[in-house]
């Protein structure tokens, strides 16, 4: 047997670079895009002198924050559908925890990413080392336990030869279409160093390709009975519809079949905004065909999501509906006492296609659907082309308009190249509503986790999982505070995106959340936060992204955003172009009840009319 005597993290190294992935168009493309890292005392001199020699091979990118580069792996992942990763480097103790909150975004929201934080000796000899956090009780805990929780699989490399059994099974939850999520491989500094004989094979994996499990003959049989009962059948489209690369199969289901389409935040672009049979976003955000059709359905088949409570108005919006859960995963398919369907979402719609012959929806349900989706187009395009009375603010719809028909002033093609991107407070609800996303993938939203922070970072990833796509990060003023370091980062990268950051003076979102539960205004906008000694003080976002190296602008209008927007499409360079909005206008069209801990004893009399209002919508939650 041949053998090749490397370090641990050279073998690590060598074999990401060596591994290959057959694409949906059947190209074959590394399976390993790159690694991000951030070098310090936990794997410099080890992971760092690996990629170093492979950087040809495997790029290597310097970012700016642990938790940021993570969630532009996670973006670059999900960009891909799920069929390329990039791995994720960073020393021990603070370096490896910034990273957790990502992992979970990862975990939630089941997006593959390879996680390498450096680790505390395995030997002990120096213990405490910099950095190291100690247990009292338990001898063999690191911070990267934080992970175990967090992640998918977790691994503790302590030998060189582990690599062996680790990295394939890091690899086949990674690829594995029911199991897909972060994976963590720990990496003590010293065992980065030590050497073996690896067997050469080990270095030439084969292609990776993806399974399409099928549907069990009972439960295909079952789901097929089930709908072909039904005459008001309703389609829930999630992320797993596009991870399947569905969305032919499913437009043409919904097509034959007369049912329509409503969205999830993960399904959004599943199908194309202007699909006769597109109702739009469902939900708590939802508009108001979908969740009209949602609460008259007789059956929900639901495809490819796990039924967030968004989606679901907390589970009370379509409850007196049969539900049918067609997933990859069998902890979703049997969500909430529904008939479970577990199969890849592309290979279920394709066999439950001949199961159901001639049957149809109801001719009047179908028209029904069709005539509301060509209703609430048209009420989206009045939202989005309005200008605010003189003297308003616009708010979040109308700047999304302004983006949007800003490429037919560049001569595109009515925002089909445009990728959307969002991830918190206020903005997934308008985008999800407004946003007209007509190929797969060109609307980004991380809203599994929700997470502020993830929205300039995550564009970055899509940048480069996309480079031929413009990349629009829309963000507000609380989350651009949180993480906006990566816009140096795709400067120094020469990852071009455009960030619109609409400033509303604060966190407008759970303001409205606030006053809606009858609580007074406390804690969230800027000008009701001032201390003794304190002072409200307008902050330049513009002046501050361009401090990074970005082309920015603070625009004064609508008019002046849609022109600065059609400069930003021309230029080489990120974009920030920042305006002023107001957090107390909303799109009114649509939404459902959201269930909120609300609470049963207070001296506001808000307060106790929304509990009222809470133990009634509760009894309309599916049980």
């Amino acid at each position: 047997m041949t053998t090749q005597r490397l370090t641990t993290a050279q073998a690590i190294v060598k074999y990401l670079a060596a591994l290959r992935v057959e694409m949906a168009d059947g190209s074959i493309q590394p399976y390993c895009a790159g690694v991000f890292a951030i070098f310090g005392h936990g794997n410099v001199a080890g992971l760092g002198e690996a990629l170093w020699a492979e950087r040809a091979a495997l790029p290597t990118y310097r970012a700016h924050n642990e938790q940021s580069m993570a969630h532009a792996a996670v973006a670059f992942a999900k960009a891909n559908l799920r069929q390329r990763i990039m791995a994720v480097s960073s020393s021990i103790g603070p370096g490896a925890t910034n990273m957790v909150t990502a992992a979970a975004v990862a975990h939630v929201n089941r997006i593959p990413v390879l996680l390498l934080p450096g680790d505390t000796f395995a030997t002990r000899a120096p213990d405490p080392v910099l950095q190291q956090v100690e247990s009292f009780q338990q001898g063999d805990v690191s911070a990267n336990d934080c992970f175990r929780p967090v992640t998918r699989y977790f691994d503790r490399i302590s030998r060189p030869e582990q690599l062996l059994t680790a990295l394939p099974r890091a690899i086949q939850v990674m690829t594995d279409p029911a199991n897909c999520g972060p994976v963590c491989l720990a990496l003590p500094q010293d065992v980065q160093a030590h050497a073996h004989d690896f067997p050469s094979s080990f270095f030439e994996p084969e292609i990776i390709r993806f399974r399409r499990p099928p549907a069990d003959a009972f439960e295909l049989s079952r789901a097929a009975d089930l709908l072909k009962k039904a005459k008001q059948p309703l389609i829930v489209a999630g992320g797993g519809v596009l991870y399947s690369q569905a969305s032919d199969g499913l437009a043409s289901f919904a097509a034959k079949f007369g049912i329509p389409v409503v969205e999830s935040h993960g399904g959004k672009s599943a199908i194309p905004w202007d699909h006769p049979l597109n109702l739009g976003a469902i939900g708590v955000d939802g508009g108001p065909a979908a969740n009209a059709l949602a609460r008259d359905a007789d059956v929900v088949f639901a495809v490819g999501t796990r039924l967030q409570d968004f989606t679901t108005g907390s589970h009370a919006l379509f409850a007196k509906a049969k539900l049918l859960s067609l997933n990859v995963q069998h902890f979703d398919a049997g969500k909430w006492n529904g008939s479970a369907l577990v199969a890849d979402a592309k290979v279920g719609l394709e066999q439950l296609t001949p199961a159901l012959g001639n049957w149809q929806a109801d001719a009047a349900w179908t028209a029904r659907a069709v005539q509301e989706a060509a209703a609430w187009v048209h009420t989206v395009t009045q939202l989005t082309c309005n200008l605010p009375a003189a003297g308003t603010l616009p708010y979040d719809a109308e700047v999304m308009g302004a983006v949007r028909d800003s490429l037919n002033d560049a001569g595109g093609d009515s925002g089909a190249h445009d990728v959307a991107v969002g991830a918190s407070g206020g903005l997934p609800a308008e985008m999800h509503k407004i946003w007209r996303a007509s190929r797969p993938g060109n609307y980004h939203m991380e809203y599994g986790y929700s997470c502020m922070g993830y929205e300039i970072a995550g564009a970055v990833g899509v940048k480069m999982a996309r480079p031929d796509q413009e990349v629009i990060v829309f963000v507000g003023d609380g989350s651009y505070m949180m993480a906006n370091s990566e816009i140096a980062t795709s400067v120094l990268l020469g990852k071009k995106i455009i960030v619109v950051v609409l400033d509303n003076g604060g966190y407008g979102c759970i303001e409205r959340l606030q006053s809606a539960t009858g609580n007074a205004s406390f804690n969230n906008m800027l000008d009701v936060c001032v201390t003794e000694g304190g002072e409200v003080r307008p902050i330049d976002f513009a002046m501050h992204a361009a401090a990074m190296g970005a082309d920015a602008v603070h625009v004064k209008d609508l008019p002046e955003l849609k022109s600065a927007m059609v400069k930003a499409r021309a230029a080489k360079r990120t974009q920030v172009l920042v305006i002023d909005t107001t957090h107390t206008r909303t799109t009114q069209e649509g939404g459902c009840w959201w269930e909120v801990g609300i609470p049963e004893v207070s001296e506001r009399p808000g307060v106790n009319a929304a509990y009222a209002g809470f133990l009634s919508a509760r009894n309309d939650q599916r049980v």
